[in-house]
């Protein structure tokens, strides 16, 4: 790291990691030095598009100080362990690591190093989250629900809709919900495709999250019920609601006495900045201070874990249709 700029590298590049290398690339306080791919061909045109150099692993991990993975899941432990024993801090993209004991194994070498690792799960980075981030320590919160839902799309996605989608909001609810999870139950379809999952916390807040391929609408949204109020957040549109009534009141008019309830809704401003952005700039801050990441890999590990128990559950309930209730060691 030299003057303040961040040497930034990044390991596949196919759809989602050519957005890394774009970033990196338009970030002032980061400089694009290389991608790897497998594909000599992918690697080449993407560095052409940014004005980069495709590298071989070993020259990659020689020249960043940073490095974004962007691998299918099943090789994200091999390449991060590759780049922190370079010496290189690390952002894997979500889910952090297929065995949650090569997780741990990351985490530790990250600690050994003193390096950054962060786990990618972007929508911590959406200024609509990050601005509920500041309301939720003012909030009774009583349950919390999500959705993300849409129509499939025109690629092979090798994770079932648990692990590729509703990781996310599951990632959203444990930052925001005080206690642990006490239990659990989940059902899926067949082709794993659709989903519905709900969690207990010691706390007595309860969540419910559905998650989608096959429906014909795109919807990304969190719901808070709370003491006072109704938040709802939308994360596509980045903005927030907060839905609010006033006390029941009677009126006497002319002999007339009617009933009066009122809605206040207000909508809270959120500057629109695309999350990558703010995700990667992030990162590179953590890895240039010496700052703990805003997801750091113990936090990676635990929606992991949790998220391949509500999977599990999701694939046994096909078994005749039960529906499965579990606690969480």
């Amino acid at each position: 790291m030299t003057d303040g700029t961040v040497a930034a590298g990044v390991i596949g590049v196919g759809s989602m990691g050519q957005n890394h290398a774009r970033v990196y690339d338009e970030l002032g306080d980061t400089e694009l030095v290389g991608v790897f791919d497998v594909d000599d061909d992918r690697a080449e045109s993407v560095a052409d598009d940014y004005g980069t150099t495709a590298r071989s692993m070993d020259d990659l991990l020689d020249a960043a100080d940073i490095v974004s993975v962007v691998v299918p899941t099943q090789f994200h432990y091999e390449n991060a362990k590759r780049a922190l024993e370079s010496d290189v801090h690390v952002l894997v993209e979500k889910p952090f690591v297929e065995d949650p004991d090569n997780g741990r194994e990351l985490i530790d070498i990250a600690d050994e190093r003193d390096l950054a690792l962060q786990v990618g799960h972007i929508e911590r980075f959406n200024p609509a989250v990050r601005a509920l981030r500041d309301l939720v320590d003012d909030l009774d919160i009583h349950a919390v629900s999500t959705e993300r839902l849409g129509p499939p799309v025109d690629r092979a996605i090798d994770d079932t809709v648990v692990m590729d989608l509703m990781i996310h909001d599951l990632d959203i609810v444990l930052d925001i919900v005080d206690g642990a999870v006490d239990s659990y139950d989940a059902v899926g379809t067949p082709d794993c495709s659709h989903a519905n999952a709900n969690l207990a916390f010691d706390s007595g807040v309860t969540a419910s999250l559905t998650t989608s391929r096959v429906t014909q609408e795109k919807v990304r949204g969190l719901t808070i019920s709370a003491a006072d109020c109704r938040v709802k957040v939308d994360y596509i549109d980045q903005n927030i609601e907060i839905h609010r009534s006033s006390v029941p009141s009677y009126i006497d008019d002319e002999s007339l006495v009617r009933h009066r309830h009122e809605n206040f809704v207000e909508t809270l401003a959120v500057e629109q900045v695309e999350p990558l952005q703010s995700e990667l700039r992030s990162f590179a801050n953590a890895a240039s201070t010496g700052t703990e990441p805003v997801v750091d890999g113990e936090q990676g590990l635990r929606v992991l874990k949790l998220t391949k128990k509500l999977d599990e559950a999701a694939r046994e309930t096909l078994d005749g249709g039960a529906r499965l209730t579990s606690t969480v060691d």
